[in-house]
């Protein structure tokens, strides 16, 4: 299991300002209407989640880095758990054409209003529960997920990841390294629920027998 970091420019990419995150909007109202995972999360106001969210090529660098580092070729499978719009799917695509790809999310709402091209390779589904045999991905990746699910789903989807994977697996979650780094999540987080710092982490993975890469978020 290695560290390794495709996110961090795109996250850093954003300014954030952490106490106009809770002082603007009440935050329990928020988190209500985000964790419903429907239009206000991803195209209503900002106070509320993405404020809109759509496809603007951010992704394909982080597709790039992806298809190179895992020596992704045409022919092989791609699955990401909890892929919202497809983007990063999209993008794998256009980065190495003839890959076949495949993404899994909670939102009903964003994989209806997932980018065309990539649609109908999307289902709604559970982390916990992933409908696929052993072994059926070359690549398995997760971004932004997994910290927004509850300790009992946390446990069954990191050993569902793990199954279905047969060779490379990658997973970017949020994390802290200290008092102001947890603060900072906590003002700007909407749907987190799990709340760890890298050693936690560490440790869920190496409780489910997690083997692939991982990096964490930073809210610095």
């Amino acid at each position: 299991m290695a560290y390794v970091d495709f996110l961090t420019t795109i996250h850093k990419k954003t300014h954030r300002d952490y106490l106009a995150r809770v002082n603007e909007y009440p935050k329990a109202k928020a988190a209500e209407l985000a964790k419903e995972f429907d239009f206000d999360y991803w195209d209503g106001d900002r106070k509320v989640g993405y404020g809109g969210f759509a496809y603007d090529g951010r992704w394909r660098k982080v597709a790039d880095q992806m298809s190179k580092h895992y020596n992704l070729k045409p022919g092989d499978k791609v699955l990401d758990v909890g892929c919202g719009k497809g983007f990063l799917l999209f993008d794998l695509t256009q980065s190495v054409p003839g890959i076949e790809v495949t993404g899994l999310d909670i939102s009903k709402y964003a994989i209806d209003h997932a980018k065309e091209e990539i649609k109908p390779s999307l289902i709604h589904g559970h982390a916990n529960s992933l409908p696929w045999a052993n072994d059926s991905f070359d690549l398995v990746i997760s971004i932004n997920t997994f910290h927004n699910l509850h300790n009992y789903d946390l446990d069954r989807a990191l050993i569902e990841f793990q199954r279905v994977g047969k060779k490379h697996k990658y997973i970017c979650v949020e994390s802290y390294r200290n008092e102001v780094e947890k603060a900072n999540l906590l003002y700007w987080q909407l749907t987190c629920e799990a709340f760890c710092t890298p050693q936690e982490w560490n440790w869920w993975f190496e409780k489910t027998g997690y083997d692939g890469d991982h990096s964490f978020i930073y809210f610095e």
